[in-house]
This record gives structure tokens, C-alpha cells and sequence, in this order.
């Protein structure tokens, strides 16, 4: 059994932090693979602000070439929309009955949990891998020593996309935020501008 970490997020853009996570997860725990899970429309997300799903997929294609335990999906392109990570963890169990699904998540996305879409059947059956990030509140209580959490002691990486978007619009140099490619390809399409 494969066991495969699911990275989910819009990646817009995919940043050297997602990738610094995705890798120290690969390498350093117990998971023998990582897929970001290009979300094509997040429901608590403003759709303007997101670039369309297959340039945000091919940043991420390119960002992980050269990564063999990084992989980019595109598996909730297929989903109805609005999507919820409880449907696509039920389409990929049986489209892939050779892997053992968990989840990858932020501390900050672990605060909000409880508000998810049937979380109580994603916790029954995955376990959770979250890496620090520093954010306001507070994780609920339920999920403090919980079995299923497993908190990693990833690097805390303060680079977000929001604020890669902001820095490109003002004319900022942000170029060592990115992967070269993905760079090149940002640079290139005149995003964000």
C-alpha cells in the first residue's frame, strides 16, 4: 500500500513554501508520496482573485518536475462544484484502491475543520498531517491529542500566496519566492500584474 499525503489548495501560485512542506512530508515522515490537490474553486474563496484552473495545475505540473515524491492532481477538475474534500476523498479511494489516502493541512486549516463539510467521517477514516503555521484562534479543543492528528514539526514558512499576488501587482521582485519555472512561466503570462 502506497501511503500518499493529499496537499489540497488552489496554489495560486504554487510558492517554494508549499514545496519546502510538500518535500520535509516525503522525506521525513512516514508518507511515500505528496499530491497538491488543485482545488478548481474553492466555495469560501472569491472566484476573481483565482487564475483559471489549468494555468494554476501546469505552475504546479512544473513546480514539481524534479521532485520523484511530488505530484500534481487535477482530480477535482472531474467533481461537481462546489467540491468538498469528503467527495474527493471517496472518488479517490475507489480510483485508487492500491493507495492510503490522509490529509496535509496547516494548523490555521485545522482551526476551521469542525466547520467542514462531514469532517467527522473524514476523521473516522484518515488521518491528518498538519504542519505550524502561525495564526490567530484557537484549534478546538476536539482535536487536541486526537488519534487521528498528527502534528509535524515541518518548517513554519510565513510566504503566502496572497502575498506573492500583492508583491507582483506592486512591481515587486519576487523571483526567489518561486520555483525558476514556475517563475518564468508567471513572468511570461503577465499574471497578477
Amino acid at each position: 500500500m502506497k501511503k500518499t499525503g493529499l496537499y489540497f489548495g488552489t496554489f495560486n501560485p504554487i510558492h517554494i513554501g508549499h514545496l519546502i512542506i510538500a518535500n520535509y512530508m516525503a522525506e521525513f515522515s512516514d508518507l511515500d508520496e505528496i499530491w497538491f490537490v488543485v482545488t478548481p474553486h474553492n466555495p469560501h474563496k472569491k472566484k476573481k482573485t483565482l487564475l483559471e484552473d489549468h494555468h494554476r495545475l501546469a505552475m504546479v505540473e512544473i513546480a514539481v518536475e524534479d521532485y520523484p515524491k511530488l505530484e500534481a492532481s487535477n482530480v477535482e477538475f472531474a467533481l461537481p462544484q462546489p467540491n468538498y474534500t469528503v467527495n474527493t476523498l471517496a472518488y479517490l479511494e475507489e480510483k485508487y484502491p492500491k493507495n492510503s489516502f490522509c490529509l496535509i493541512m496547516g494548523e490555521d486549516n485545522l482551526k476551521s475543520l469542525h466547520k467542514w463539510k462531514n469532517f467527522e467521517v473524514i476523521l473516522d477514516s484518515y488521518s491528518i498531517y498538519v504542519y505550524p503555521r502561525i495564526s490567530e484562534g484557537k484549534v478546538e479543543t476536539q482535536f487536541d491529542n486526537h488519534k487521528k492528528i498528527k502534528k509535524v514539526d515541518a518548517p513554519i514558512m510565513e510566504l503566502s500566496s496572497t502575498f506573492i499576488r500583492k508583491a507582483v501587482k506592486a512591481g515587486k521582485n519576487i523571483q526567489p519566492m518561486l520555483s525558476p519555472k514556475v517563475w518564468n512561466y508567471l513572468d511570461e503570462m503577465n499574471f497578477y500584474k
